[in-house]
């Protein structure tokens, strides 16, 4: 960790009262909490957690760099998968969690010049501060179309139209799980001289107990199980009357998720464009995250009425949709502004970047012909 650049001081100080209301909650749950309930408070504490927080998080003052930041031809290139959605449902978008704004930013920038924008771009965002910045970035660039958009504090409680989650379930709390010796373990969170420590537990919750009986994994295997990922992927689709879910993120399918190679799990925390293994490194000030299993999303939808429309990679979601066409009105002899925008749409669409680590899933009622943005490079055997 001495490779990890030093937070300031103010910084520091931030960390240190997120770390002692942790402790107390500790404290009130006699002594363990699991880490699902960590990461919760670290990430989404009131005024503190990461998410709750006022410091930069995205792009290249931030912590890591999402495909929104990098580049506008990933929003421009989903626009038109909504666009399609929109046509066969209803004239609706529900964003999750929507970052910096910037996705929404290039999306209705598109669906403007498409002519096909939505009565209602709706935001659901848990973030005071980050609610407080999309409203600014959409305010600067998108006068003219901020009566159209709304943010929410809850899921509405009917949905017709696209909903989209960019990186939004990786963020999502979830349990550690320890398989050793026939038993299951919990492993969560205790305090030690004032510092967290691990300390497993025998798993007691049901629905934990459930589903790991149906993973089959070597002894002494460290893995998640996101409740949480499930438990908002079931509402959604409660909620769906028609119209598709289609959420982007880095993952596998359940095999590939719990292959036996794979047995320290997940789990990973980003600051300051550095990745490692330690969520108790400057609690507040850094992401927590664990990668997706698309499988146990595909299977709480279908669960509660809904079908699974496409799995496929990044890039090739991207491919399909369209991202080189957006750039065919410059010319490759313009290399100012040719070559970036080739750069960007490498980064989005390589194997070795971006183009195979991230998965989209899509998700939905009421529609049956297949969506333009999966079909080639299908990948729905993998889950």
């Amino acid at each position: 960790m001495s490779s990890l650049p030093i937070p300031g001081a103010e910084a520091q100080k931030h960390s240190q009262q997120l770390c002692e209301l942790i402790h107390q909650d500790i404290k009130l749950q006699g002594g363990w909490i699991p880490f699902s309930r960590f990461m919760e408070l670290a990430l989404y504490a009131p005024g503190l957690g990461y998410y709750s927080a006022g410091a930069s998080k995205f792009g290249t003052t931030g912590d890591f760099t999402t495909a929104p930041e990098l580049s506008s031809l990933f929003g421009r290139t989903l626009a038109h998968q909504l666009a399609e959605i929109m046509s066969l449902t209803t004239p609706y978008i529900l964003e999750l969690g929507a970052g910096s704004g910037k996705l929404a930013l290039d999306i209705l920038t598109e669906l403007e010049r498409l002519e096909q924008l939505p009565a209602t771009y709706s935001i659901l965002e848990v973030s005071a501060d980050l609610r407080q910045r999309q409203q600014q970035l959409l305010t600067q660039h998108l006068p003219q179309l901020m009566e159209r958009v709304q943010w929410l504090d809850a899921l509405p409680e009917r949905i017709s139209g696209a909903v989209i989650g960019n990186e939004v379930l990786d963020a999502l709390p979830v349990h550690l799980l320890l398989w050793s010796d026939s038993q299951l373990f919990e492993r969560g969170v205790a305090s030690n001289n004032n510092q967290f420590i691990w300390q497993d537990q025998s798993a007691t919750t049901p629905s934990l107990l459930e589903l790991a009986r149906l993973i089959s994994v070597p002894n002494n295997y460290l893995s998640e199980i996101s409740l949480t990922a499930r438990g908002l992927v079931s509402s959604l689709c409660e909620r769906l009357s028609t119209g598709a879910l289609i959420f982007i993120d880095y993952g596998f399918g359940g095999r590939e998720y719990y292959h036996p190679q794979r047995s320290s799990g997940t789990l990973m925390c980003h600051y300051r464009h550095h990745a490692h293994d330690d969520p108790f490194y400057h609690v507040g000030l850094q992401d927590i995250t664990a990668h997706v299993d698309f499988t146990a999303v595909a299977e709480s939808a279908i669960d509660h009425g809904a079908n699974l429309l496409g799995y496929t990679s990044q890039a090739h979601f991207l491919i399909n949709g369209g991202i080189t066409e957006l750039i065919s009105d410059v010319s490759p002899g313009n290399l100012r502004e040719y070559l970036p925008l080739s750069a960007q749409i490498q980064k989005l669409t390589s194997p070795a970047e971006m183009g195979e680590l991230f998965k989209v899933i899509a998700l939905g009622k009421g529609i049956d012909a297949p969506l333009r943005n999966f079909l080639t490079g299908d990948k729905s055997r993998l889950l």
